[in-house]
């Protein structure tokens, strides 16, 4: 059951999901809403499946053990409605598993879906649950798309309480990102509610059935963007109270009271984060402005994506380290192996250390050490007023002649070698959705260990899927140091550009455009020299171009290793 409610494609919820697209026809994008009335008349007008196209066809007669195109076998039924069925399944040519919607060639929908689905596929973003096939055989139509075991949908996730702030943060800016990026190719979701919206293994959220959900039960919509940003609205509102934000009971949580109408989340519960609260009921309210700071109301994701990058970013919670047990010697320890145990309440004797060394011999020794430790000092400090003497003859040196290059105004120093430690170091994803890219694991480019990596999110291509332009690390040096050379270990072939920011920045800088890029090279162990003298505190690795991992067959940048030298 855990695995059958964390990958199945949610097309036949009835449970009291509030209708926020009324009646129309299409699954594609309106630019920005016009009309900015609600699409329905009431804010909790709960939604049934929609039969305005006369389904004739019956439901076909499948079972678990049945295959398609000779190569999906179907192994478990997760819905059965409407004239079509979904199914986990396992793709017998590539060995993994996957999930299939099959409804008959001649369904009143098969069309649609069949368009869904391959408009889908075109987009190839990988924030979505993707599609991998879309096939029309004989009678049967069916759409093959990812299953994905190790997720979780936000519906569980809730049903033990609300997000925490970070948590909610991460999921409305990542669910924002890749809507608007639907939107800009003309996709929409039309059904995008707790069971849509699944969180990884990894802390990545996924969104299924795009497009696919809403043309398997005939939804539709005028105004498609306003219906997906209110529905991310009501998602960050339930990740933010545990409530849902109509009248009506859904997705396992309770509605609002009512009569009282949609209050803010603030005013639900208390502690909640009072800007992500904000921003839930201007993705919510988005016929007019809130009544808290009458903020302007957003009708698109784009709109919903620039409220976000204005909010300040929420840090992530530190980490809670439990405290260990108590030490609890064993019979064995405590030098009574074999020996009946103490009966309960008997004191145990606790045994006396033994004298510090008072007899003759252990004071000749202290003696002895302590002669040995006067005369080693004496010696080191002898050796360096020797070397000190010695160098201030040479400087004296009336011979000695000291020659510059009065054209070059930076002249390069040169390098040392000598190794310059990395007092810490963070992920840096200005231009990803969230500002942030496996974290958890950052401390494994300077652990002094080749054999293990910090890795990016995988990508569609080299390039980053054409989302961003790289993603990188930023390393503190702790002080303005000279940097000679930063040497940067690889697994497989990588482009990189080392990036310095200005030597009397008094913080960490948060802006992309604050790092001015001194060197670039690509390949497995890459030298990064600047052309003169470079002295900061904050350097930054640039990921540029990603190589293709052949454990896994992803586009993906793993960094094991960074030294820097003066």
């Amino acid at each position: 059951m855990a695995e059958r409610s964390t990958a199945a494609v949610d097309v036949a919820d009835n449970s009291g999901e509030t209708s926020l697209t009324a009646q129309a026809d299409q699954s594609t994008a309106d630019g920005v809403a016009k009309n900015r009335e609600r699409d329905t008349d009431s804010d909790e007008v709960q939604e049934s499946p929609r039969h305005d196209d006369s389904v004739k066809a019956s439901p076909p007669e499948l079972h678990s053990g049945h295959k398609l195109a000779r190569r999906y076998r179907l192994e478990e039924c997760v819905t059965r409605l409407d004239g079509f069925s979904s199914w986990r399944a396992v793709d017998e040519k590539l060995r993994r598993a996957v999930g299939v919607h099959v409804l008959p060639a001649d369904h009143a929908r098969a069309r649609s879906v069949l368009a869904a689905a391959r408009s889908s596929a075109l987009l190839g973003d990988p924030r979505f649950v993707q599609v991998l096939d879309a096939v029309e055989d004989n009678d049967l139509v069916y759409v093959v798309h990812e299953w994905l075991p190790d997720a979780t949908e936000l519906t569980t996730l809730l049903a033990s309480g609300p997000l925490e702030p970070y948590d909610a943060f991460q999921m409305v800016s990542q669910v924002t990102a890749a809507m608007a990026a639907a939107h800009r190719e003309g996709l929409a979701h039309l059904r995008l509610n707790p069971n849509a919206v699944l969180r990884t293994s990894t802390g990545q959220w996924r969104i299924r059935g795009l497009a696919v959900n809403a043309a398997l039960r005939g939804v539709k919509s005028d105004t498609p963007q306003r219906t997906d940003t209110e529905a991310i609205g009501a998602l960050l509102y339930a990740a933010l109270t545990q409530r849902w934000p109509y009248e009506s009971d859904a997705y396992g949580l309770s509605g609002l009271p009512k009569d009282i109408g949609l209050i803010p989340p603030d005013q639900v519960r208390a502690g909640v984060h009072r800007g992500l609260s904000e921003l839930a009921m201007r993705a919510l309210a988005n016929d007019g402005a809130t009544a808290s700071r009458h903020e302007s109301p957003c009708t698109t994701p784009e709109e919903l994506v620039k409220a976000i990058g204005e909010m300040p970013r929420i840090r992530p919670p530190e980490p809670a380290f439990a405290t260990p047990p108590e030490y609890q010697r064993t019979t064995y320890q405590q030098g009574s192996y074999g020996r009946p145990a103490q009966r309960p309440g008997v004191t145990q004797p606790v045994p006396v250390p033994p004298p510090p060394l008072q007899s003759r011999t252990g004071k000749a020794l202290k003696w002895a050490v302590s002669a040995l430790l006067i005369a080693a000092l004496g010696l080191g400090s002898w050796q360096l007023a020797d070397a000190l003497m010695e160098h201030g003859g040479k400087t004296d040196d009336p011979n000695q002649t000291q020659t510059t290059d009065g054209d070059d105004k930076n002249p390069r120093k040169p390098a040392t070698g000598k190794p310059v430690a990395i007092s810490s170091a963070r992920d840096f994803d200005p231009f990803g959705a969230d500002g942030s890219e496996k974290p958890s694991a950052i401390g494994k480019v300077y652990d002094n260990s080749k054999t293990t990596y910090w890795q990016t999110d995988y990508y569609l291509s080299a390039d980053f899927g054409r989302l961003k332009s790289g993603v990188g690390i930023i390393l503190d040096l702790g002080k303005v140091q000279q940097v000679g050379k930063v040497t940067v270990t690889f697994v497989g072939d990588t482009s990189v550009e080392l990036r310095s920011a200005r030597a009397d920045a008094s913080s960490e800088p948060t802006s992309f455009e604050s790092y001015t890029k001194v060197a670039e090279g690509s390949g497995t162990t890459v030298e990064l020299k600047p052309g003169k003298t470079l002295k900061t505190r904050y350097v930054l690795v640039w990921l540029t171009k990603l190589p293709l991992q052949p454990d896994d067959g992803k586009w993906r940048g793993r960094v094991a290793d960074i030294k820097v030298t003066s």
